[in-house]
């Protein structure tokens, strides 16, 4: 387990480790089952593994612009999410290694100019509140113009309401943070075979390398507690409807 500096531990993946109530078992065989691809949250390795069953288990895998309003509404639904400090590290080191080696899309004018100033996470978190008002500036235009940090939660849920209008089509909200077992209980939930399993090779999963820095100081996580207000607000709620609703 790896300390970013808070109070929120990270796991060796720099995801966060919680403790969440165990979801409940649910069927949802009856009606088109669609995976919502929210970016960071695991969605790749999760991809990886149900692509070559999906068709036959009347899975949908959706690309990352597909929102919850898109899903029909007596149609079934699963998402993963994230707590957000761990999906802006995570977004980050993504973005700097321009996707690879999995992907290789390149940077925007806007992302080579916030990584021709800031090489890790940590620098462009305490940028935020630096006295320096063009280094504030530009940390801010970098958070606005480097994909997946510019990606908030909103891009696939118009709120909490939503979430609670909702709550009869989720079959599942998992979490990055226990990525593995919650696969484990979609594997039961739909009645998915036994042996199958999420990729281990890191480049499959598209995990950050094990060697980058993902430290960050308090300072850092208390800039990007206000920046992501809204997600973390968010991602608490959906804790909450994890344990409330046994989702």
């Amino acid at each position: 387990m790896v300390s970013y500096g808070g109070a929120w531990p990270l796991g060796e993946e720099g995801e966060l480790v919680v403790q969440t109530a165990t979801p409940f078992r649910r069927s949802a065989r009856d009606v088109p089952i669609h995976f919502l691809h929210i970016r960071k949250t695991g969605g790749t390795a999760l991809t990886e593994a149900l692509g070559p069953i999906a068709q036959e288990f009347g899975i949908v895998l959706h690309a990352h612009n597909t929102k919850l309003s898109d899903i029909p509404q007596d149609h079934r639904v699963f998402f993963f999410v994230r707590h957000p400090i761990s999906r802006f590290v995570s977004g980050f080191f993504s973005r700097l290694r321009r996707g690879r080696p999995r992907y290789n899309y390149e940077w925007s004018e806007a992302e080579a100019k916030a990584f021709g100033r800031f090489v890790k996470p940590n620098d462009l978190a305490e940028a935020l509140s630096a006295s320096d008002a063009e280094t504030r500036t530009c940390a801010r235009e970098a958070m606005r113009g480097v994909a997946h940090l510019n990606s908030p939660y909103r891009d696939w849920f118009s709120g909490e309401q939503e979430l609670e209008d909702r709550l009869d089509s989720i079959l599942l909200i998992g979490l990055q943070e226990r990525l593995s077992a919650d696969f484990e209980h979609l594997k039961e939930l739909l009645d998915l075979p036994p042996k199958l399993s999420l990729p281990e090779d890191d480049v499959l999963a598209h995990r950050t390398p094990r060697e980058f820095n993902r430290q960050l100081t308090p300072l850092a996580e208390r800039n990007l507690s206000n920046w992501y207000a809204e997600d973390i607000r968010f991602y608490d709620r959906c804790l909450k409807l994890r344990g409330l609703h046994a989702l």
